[in-house]
């Protein structure tokens, strides 16, 4: 049963049809079964044996009366009281048998019949002509019978009226029930781009609609909604608090360590407190994750030329490359925290850094390679988790605070994407950001 899982439709609204169409299918092929088996059939019997008993009575009045003076007798008879058309064929053998059709009711019926009432060997072709049957006996060596019927004597046409009647019933069936579905489906793709967009930190205009269950799913995730943006800002009441207390106290000691007089010791402290602080932006950085930010469009390439330069003030050659359209939306300030990171991460451990970015479809994907020993492939998901880092000798003065991939991977993550790590083309590592833009 897992294939047949398999190549169902992944979405509701496939599936939803499935359910609807599958069972009206089976329905009316089963009513068209049981017509044919006891209408068509029935019926097209009854008809072929009529017709076959007015041929039996034609041959019992051509043997009973042979002259030939009495042939337009036979014929008038046919003609006006059984509307037959027959004629005497002389010095004549039958056809070869022709193939059966595949949609075979009125042969096999005619064929049965003659079998049971005339007792003669005999031949018809119920294809060749589109409104006429022709029958042909053979009475003697030399003598046959050939009678020409319409085909609504033998058989029940008036049966594709209700094939039509099926068919347009199941059509408006099926209309019916696309425009039941799609109307259905749309409270639910709504709610979808709802939680993808809040997930981007885009501003949503979302009201609940459809049917009941899907207005409870909405007003779940409008209260969900509700409880996170309470909690946001909770944390960054919190977070601010807690960040001017403690700039408070750093701007003490600077002031304290600018009465000393000068020295190693207080360069030294100096070099602490400007350590202690960078420390602090970056952990208070990752603990708000720039959350507050509402998605914009913005300029790719204006960016990313303030990320290249950047890096060129640093000592690092960087070259760009941009594909496709220069125009995203996204959060600019959390961008370009992550791009910053990224780049100054390939610049602390290479000296040649590549940025490309692409954005040809409906994702956005950056490149960043650098020329640096790399990284073990081991390692790669490692380096993602905060306060780890790099450089094993772990300086507080070259390796930083650890939380620089960490940071960039949770801003990716928070516009629906991520980043990942991979070998270079030119020898170190390739951090590959990817991104619905």
């Amino acid at each position: 049963m897992r294939w047949i899982g398999n190549k169902m439709p992944k979405g509701l609204y496939a599936r939803s049809l499935i359910i609807i169409i599958a069972p009206m299918v089976l329905l009316q092929s089963v009513i068209a079964y049981v017509f044919m088996e006891r209408h068509w059939q029935t019926v097209t019997q009854r008809l072929s044996a009529a017709v076959t008993a007015d041929i039996a009575a034609l041959i019992d009045i051509y043997q009973s009366y042979p002259q030939d003076a009495d042939l337009d007798t036979l014929s008038r008879i046919a003609s006006q009281r059984l509307q037959l058309d027959v004629d005497i064929l002389q010095e004549t053998q039958l056809p070869p048998a022709s193939p059966r059709p595949f949609f075979s009711i009125l042969d096999e019926a005619l064929s049965d019949e003659l079998s049971k009432q005339i007792l003669y060997p005999f031949w018809i072709d119920t294809v060749g002509r589109s409104n006429l049957i022709e029958i042909r006996v053979q009475l003697d060596d030399k003598t046959s019978m050939r009678v020409l019927a319409r085909r609504s004597q033998a058989y029940a046409s008036n049966s594709h009226i209700f094939l039509v009647w099926m068919a347009g019933s199941s059509l408006v069936l099926i209309g019916v029930a696309i425009i039941f579905l799609r109307n259905q489906i749309r409270p639910i793709l709504r709610l979808a781009e709802a939680a993808e967009s809040f997930g981007k930190g885009q501003d949503i205009d979302f009201r609940p609609r459809g049917a009941r269950e899907v207005r409870q799913a909405g007003h779940a995730f409008l209260e969900m909604r509700r409880r996170i943006e309470r909690n946001i800002e909770q944390r960054t009441a919190m977070l601010n608090g807690v960040s001017h207390d403690l700039r408070t106290i750093l701007t003490r000691f600077r002031l304290s360590l600018e009465l000393f007089p000068p020295g190693l010791e207080v360069e030294d402290l100096q070099r602490d407190v400007e350590e202690m602080n960078r420390m602090l932006e970056g952990y208070l950085a990752f603990a708000r994750g720039d959350s507050g930010e509402q998605a914009s469009t913005a300029d790719l390439k204006g960016l990313l030329e303030e990320i290249r330069a950047d890096s060129e003030r640093h000592g690092h050659t960087t070259t760009l490359e941009i594909i496709g359209d220069p125009t995203i939306t996204v959060r600019k300030d959390a961008f370009r925290r992550m791009l910053h990171n990224l780049v100054s991460n390939a610049g602390r451990h290479g000296q040649k850094v590549m940025i490309s970015a692409n954005h040809e479809t409906r994702w956005l994907i950056v490149h960043i390679d650098d020329d640096g020993p790399g990284l073990p492939a081991d390692m790669r998901e490692e380096v993602f988790k905060p306060f780890v880092r790099l450089d094993e000798a772990r300086n507080q003065d070259e390796g930083g605070s650890g939380l620089g991939l960490a940071i960039a991977r949770d801003i990716a993550r928070s516009h629906g994407g991520d980043i990942i790590l991979g070998d270079s083309p030119i020898g170190g590592l390739r951090a590959t950001v990817r991104l619905p833009a």
